[in-house]
């Protein structure tokens, strides 16, 4: 049974369908609110936050995921110029510093306008695609910020999405 075929007759609450897929995967979570819910998904390089809330105003089912991040001082327009060529590399969502929280960030936001309504799946997919977007540039970030690496150099160790099957 696809992860929606439940929903069909009714009109849920983007963060029910959230709720209802954390428990699916067996994450972490915690409802914050009727707007907001907030989980750990593990990767295979680090545990990520991941929180999603729904706008009413603008519509917008909004994720943020994040991971600390402490770099040296001297290496912060080195992560700049990487978080740059990384969102090169994103069609959905963007990567972010942000400093005075010592966190990498990336942000996506699905707009619902005019009454739309989100499927598990599109759901499902924005926090896969967080978590895949993550686990890719990872190793890219470490390098250059400890293995003092340029970001050009830096970028090279990115996995690059596969296709197909093996």
């Amino acid at each position: 049974m696809a992860l929606s075929e439940q929903y069909l007759e009714e009109d849920i609450h983007p963060i029910d369908i959230v709720e209802h897929l954390a428990a699916h995967h067996d994450w972490e979570f915690d409802r914050i609110g009727d707007d907001q819910i907030a989980m750990a998904v593990e990767g295979q390089w680090r545990t990520y936050s991941i929180t999603l809330a729904w706008s009413g105003y603008d519509e917008t089912l909004r994720l943020v995921s994040t991971f600390e991040m402490e770099p040296p001082e001297e290496r912060l327009s080195g992560l700049y110029e990487l978080v740059n060529a990384m969102n090169d590399q994103c069609w959905a969502g963007a990567f972010t510093y942000w400093g005075a929280q010592k966190l990498m960030v990336y942000r996506y936001g699905l707009v619902l306008s005019g009454g739309q309504v989100a499927c598990p799946e599109q759901i499902d997919t924005m926090i896969r695609a967080a978590v895949l977007s993550s686990e890719r540039y990872y190793p890219a970030i470490q390098l250059m910020v400890w293995g003092d690496r340029s970001p050009h150099e830096a970028m090279q160790v990115a996995i690059a999405e596969a296709y197909g099957r093996a």
